[in-house]
């Protein structure tokens, strides 16, 4: 059995009325939180989510039971700890740099030891370059970005989150939980849990290794159980759908006791390799701009007429870009999505990022090549590895094609390349990195 980080043991909270009255908030609860997971607590309006989280944090005392900080009582605010608001908390006349500093200067830390430190995790969440910039010049977006890097530049061992993408836009929201689940997953930010609260089913379902549901009056944990799916995970999977119906019907049927998900399907195994279809990134990025000068939206064979093109002809880019989630296809129309919208707007540099991350994000065959060539020290490897991996799901001449469309799609970017001559595929700067700034592409 693995040791808890931190530990409620029988903690509730109440408020005492006169006489022997009083308002019972929490009931009686355990709860622990456990290295190298992300613990998800959702709970309806009032069942005591963030009261339990400052209880859990030390900042609040229980009326009764202990919270334990590695196996003892914890006297007061555990240590190793850090909190992400739901709002910003964000010193207005600090620049974003002085705002990550601040915790630190309690610490017996150099201006220089902070400033390093904090510079370092500015870069680590997205934020290098703005550390002059105050708070009234940030979007809502990198203000939570701020809080982030306020929270780790302490070096927490858990990190409480409460609500943090609540108060953010629909887009911004969905571009914060990626980051912080590749944070997590690529272990660039030093901390060995996550306990985050909120009201999202799905949020709940897409982040965490472990769900906690709560009832109220009292508050009280009505389900515990572990997330069993695999990262990055499907919103139309369907475990991923039957999980968000057993916490709805859990939050929405509070007489009906809570016994575990119970799953009709097993975790479906996806294929391993898409066929991807045969397009060009700028066939991509013409289709997009079409579609975005039309209101974002047209009947794909009137558009084909329109441009003079064969529908079969047209239908790859269609589903190219449908594959990026740029455009979503629907009995025959095609409409461009709020991140192909985004595509559209960018300038080149930023499409190329843009493109890059939607393919390591979908395409399953541009995220095996570039994991492969990132796992060699010299980051090359030959087309017939490659060749070897399509060849028991596609014909000779279709994995041949599947590679040639995959060069494109690299290429473009930037992931890797391929020299025909040496017939290997391979990363250029890491490359010459390894071979001393020259690049060395001998096979």
């Amino acid at each position: 059995m693995r040791d808890p980080l931190i530990e409620a043991r029988q903690v509730e909270k109440f408020y005492k009325q006169e006489g022997a009255n009083r308002i019972q908030v929490i009931a009686p609860t355990d709860l622990a939180i456990y290295a190298d997971e992300i613990l998800a607590v959702l709970g309806p309006s009032g069942s005591g989510k963030s009261t339990l989280l400052r209880m859990m944090t030390g900042l609040s005392t229980p009326s009764a039971g202990q919270i334990w900080w590695h196996g003892k009582p914890a006297a007061g605010p555990c240590e190793s700890v850090s909190i992400v608001f739901q709002s910003f908390a964000l010193f207005p006349w600090l620049t974003v740099l002085e705002n990550v500093e601040a915790p630190l200067r309690v610490r017996d830390m150099t201006a220089e030891e902070r400033r390093s430190r904090s510079l370092k995790i500015l870069d680590t969440v997205g934020l290098d370059g703005f550390q002059t910039a105050y708070p009234k010049e940030l979007s809502g977006g990198m203000k939570q970005r701020v809080g982030f890097a306020r929270a780790l530049v302490v070096e927490p061992e858990v990190l409480f989150m409460d609500e943090p993408f609540s108060a953010l836009d629909v887009l911004t929201a969905e571009s914060l939980r990626s980051e912080l689940l590749e944070l997590w997953g690529d272990r660039k930010m030093p901390t060995r849990s996550i306990f985050i609260v909120t009201h999202n089913i799905e949020e709940a379902v897409l982040l965490a290794d472990r769900i906690v549901v709560l009832g109220k009056n009292p508050g009280k944990i009505r389900t515990d159980f572990q997330v069993e799916l695999p990262r990055p995970r499907d919103r139309k999977h369907p475990v991923f759908e039957q999980l968000v119906d057993y916490i709805y019907k859990v939050l929405t049927r509070p007489d009906t006791p809570a016994t575990g998900p119970v799953l009709r399907v097993a975790a479906a195994k996806q294929p391993k390799y898409q066929m991807l279809p045969h397009a060009r990134p700028g066939g991509i990025a013409g289709l997009l701009e079409i579609l975005a000068d039309r209101n974002g939206h047209e009947d794909i064979y009137r558009l084909a007429e329109t441009l003079s093109y064969e529908i079969d002809d047209l239908l790859p880019t269609v589903e190219a870009a449908a594959m990026m989630e740029f455009l979503k296809v629907s009995e025959g129309d095609a409409e461009i999505t709020p991140a192909g919208r985004i595509f559209v707007e960018a300038d080149i540099l930023r499409r190329k990022e843009l493109f890059r991350d939607a393919a390591l994000d979908h395409v399953s065959l541009l995220r095996q090549i570039t994991r492969s060539l990132e796992a060699k020290s010299d980051h090359k490897l030959t087309d017939e590895f490659f060749h070897d991996l399509l060849d028991e799901h596609f014909t000779e001449s279709e994995t041949i094609a599947q590679l040639e469309t995959a060069t494109y799609w690299g290429r473009y970017s930037e992931l890797f390349d391929h020299d025909s001559a040496g017939q290997f595929f391979f990363i250029p700067e890491k490359v010459m990195a390894v071979s001393g700034g020259a690049a060395d592409f001998s096979s």
